[in-house]
């Protein structure tokens, strides 16, 4: 029987409202993509991103370019020869792998790892706002282990403080999304190694970040915006001491897998990232999470409404997928 494909965008309202140093939202806007073969269905979830001139219609177009291929029966390995990295080569993948495990009868997780998937502790993100209001989400989330903090300012030394302030026990990453500059790096890091921050992640634009390799880093520095497929590592190992690795960004788990693990075998230290979407999204993210050192998979706990069935949370633990979400 052949293969029949079907793509929806959807958007998940955001509870309050999302902001990052290059704006906000209120709602998760995704496409989903669902792969059906017989009685089985596989499904996967990207996250269109502006940042890299991505839509809900560009990437919706070129999943429909292939559309003919995927219902011809391609793999994985094909599609990656066809569809660029990014979002929409994210949802396809994720739906092939979730596809064939309904398929063959074996979880995703059995087939990529010897051991199961335990259960891991997510980070939690703050919104930027002035250093009071950080300072108030901080206090109001202070019993999570972990916060990712969004910073991103010319002058951002009164937020980290406050949110120190307001979580003095949570282990904190500061997320400056490309947002410091050459002339503020400096005292910027030396405020976050004074208030015991364990990561800072893309303090500068990609591409304008050379000069991470000549400064000194008090606290580890991990890529992001910079950091898509295993192609980006070798010009990153000076710069960076993490890669923050996101499906949207790698095209899916299957380049996903093999970049965690050549960055492992450069020395640097890993961490799993997301955009703001469902649970779908996060449940292969999760699979690839283990053993990370730092994970950010709270894409649903920002929801005000999220899929069904979705993750398991609990705080900020969250339990691997079961069957009928994903794998």
């Amino acid at each position: 029987m052949k293969r029949v494909l079907s793509i929806k965008a959807e958007a998940f309202p955001i509870a309050g409202s999302f902001t990052i140093s290059r704006g906000s939202k209120t709602e998760a806007r995704v496409v989903a993509c669902t792969i059906r073969d017989g009685g089985h269905a596989g499904r996967g979830e990207c996250v269109p991103y502006g940042r890299y001139g991505e839509t809900i219609e560009s990437v919706t177009a070129q999943i429909e370019s292939v559309r003919g291929e995927i219902e011809g029966g391609i793999d994985r390995e094909e599609l990656s020869r066809l569809l660029a990295p990014g979002a929409a080569r994210n949802a396809v993948d994720c739906a092939l792998w979730d596809l064939a495990a309904k398929v063959g009868g074996e979880t995703v997780a059995a087939t990529i790892a010897a051991i199961s998937p335990l259960p891991l502790t997510t980070a939690y993100t703050l919104s930027l706002g002035d250093a009071e209001q950080m300072g108030a989400q901080a206090k109001a989330e202070a019993a999570r282990p972990l916060l990712k903090v969004k910073v991103g300012t010319a002058d951002d030394d009164a937020r980290i403080r406050a949110v120190r302030a307001g979580a003095p026990r949570s282990r904190i990453i500061l997320d400056a999304n490309e947002g410091w500059s050459a002339t503020n790096l400096a005292r910027h890091m030396a405020v976050a190694a004074g208030c015991g921050v364990s990561l800072i992640e893309q303090p500068l634009p990609a591409g304008d970040d050379a000069m991470l390799a000549d400064v000194a880093r008090p606290v580890p520095v991990c890529a992001d915006e910079s950091l898509h497929t295993r192609a980006d590592l070798t010009a990153l190992r000076s710069r960076y001491d993490a890669v923050n690795i996101k499906l949207d960004k790698t095209g899916g788990l299957t380049e996903a897998l093999l970049l965690r693990d050549e960055a492992r075998e450069l020395g640097f230290q890993i961490m799993v990232g997301c955009m703001v979407g469902t649970s779908l999204a996060m449940a292969p993210a999760l699979l690839l999470a283990q053993g990370a050192e730092f994970v950010d998979l709270d894409g649903p706990l920002l929801l005000a409404r999220d899929r069904e069935p979705g993750l398991r949370y609990d705080g900020s633990l969250v339990y691997p997928p079961e069957p009928a979400l994903w794998g």
